[in-house]
């Protein structure tokens, strides 16, 4: 019983904290988009696209019968001309998909109070494998330019 209601308390909090399907960016039709129509900058060790409306994913017929509307779609992309093992590859995409993770709800939340929908594609191209440290901080200072750059 104990644990079942601390279990409904803290779905919330679990909940926020997701990456699932919806919240990746999958469509090829999209990502064509992104990287001919969307704005792109730099920090390195990374390479941002992204593309900001508020009706980017109403074209998804895929999604259309999804229930919550959805705010933002990231996708990761690592060279395999600077990483030939696909190990590597993996591990990086992880590690940028773990920090995104972590620290996107503030993002949300802005998109959530302007109305906006949000595609963000980042690359990832350093020549040595990150730390997780490195990632989070720079992931975290992407963030946040692109938070300024909505307000």
């Amino acid at each position: 019983m104990f644990l079942c209601d601390l279990w409904q308390k803290n779905k919330h909090i679990i909940k926020q904290f997701t990456f699932g399907k919806y919240e990746r960016l999958k469509s090829r039709k999209l990502i064509k988009q992104l990287f001919s129509e969307g704005k792109n900058f730099s920090v390195y060790p990374f390479k941002i696209y992204y593309l900001l409306d508020e009706n980017i994913f109403d074209s998804l017929k895929k999604y259309s019968s999804e229930k919550k509307k959805i705010i933002v779609q990231c996708g990761v992309g690592v060279s395999s001309r600077n990483f030939k093992k696909a190990v590597d590859r993996n591990r990086i995409k992880r590690v940028i998909r773990e920090s995104y993770r972590l620290q996107k709800k503030f993002l949300q939340d802005i998109l959530k109070e302007k109305n906006q929908q949000l595609a963000l594609f980042l690359i990832y191209t350093g020549k040595e494998l990150p730390e997780y440290k490195m990632v989070s901080d720079k992931i975290e200072l992407i963030l946040h330019r692109i938070a300024k750059g909505i307000a």
